[in-house]
């Protein structure tokens, strides 16, 4: 019999590791205290924000809201995100969600600019990416890009993911467009 639903998404959750190490980088769970870091490194940079789904962060309560946001998914699922560190300081450059959905699983990512062209967020998304593909019943990791965002897509290839096609008027980047944008699909599978 095929575990599926809750009972995987269970087994899957257990598995997931609340830290992780890459050779550079270290990916650990949210802390409140991260909210200032965060909105002073990216939240509020439009620049950051350009291809996301969310506006800029206009205050510190915003990014205080993200990061309780971030603590509860942990608890609740099916979206499990790490903040992306230097080992050496422990503040948050970034963020990166893993979103497990039955036998496929998404992931999301942001960074600082200031961290922009180090091959953090490479190194952040291939640990991810196959962290995800080696947990029970995930067969495919899939995320999607703004069409416009070569950055963003380098990531994608660098984490060895492949480009599947052009979905049209997908998502909604609001800080681009009031109307849904097309983007490319990237995904890893096993």
């Amino acid at each position: 019999m095929t575990e599926t639903g809750d009972a995987l998404l269970a087994r899957q959750k257990a598995l997931l590791p609340r830290a992780l190490r890459t050779a550079q980088l270290a990916l650990r769970l949210a802390e409140p205290g991260d909210a200032a870091s965060i909105f002073a490194a990216y939240t509020q940079d439009p620049e950051v924000a350009r291809y996301v789904t969310w506006r800029p962060h206009r205050s510190l309560a915003d990014s205080e809201g993200f990061v309780h946001r971030c603590i509860a998914c942990w608890e609740d699922g099916p979206a499990f995100p790490w903040f992306i560190t230097r080992p050496e300081d422990g503040l948050a450059l970034g963020n990166i969600e893993l979103r497990l959905d039955g036998h496929m699983a998404s992931i999301g990512y942001v960074l600082a600019r200031g961290e922009w062209g180090q091959g953090y967020m490479s190194e952040a998304a291939t640990a991810v990416v196959d962290l995800a593909l080696a947990l029970p019943g995930i067969y495919r990791v899939w995320a999607v890009c703004d069409v416009e965002n070569g950055a963003s897509a380098r990531v994608m290839e660098h984490a060895g993911m492949q480009r599947e096609g052009l979905l049209r008027r997908y998502m909604h980047h609001p800080n681009v467009s009031d109307e849904p944008r097309d983007v490319f699909i990237y995904a890893k599978v096993s």
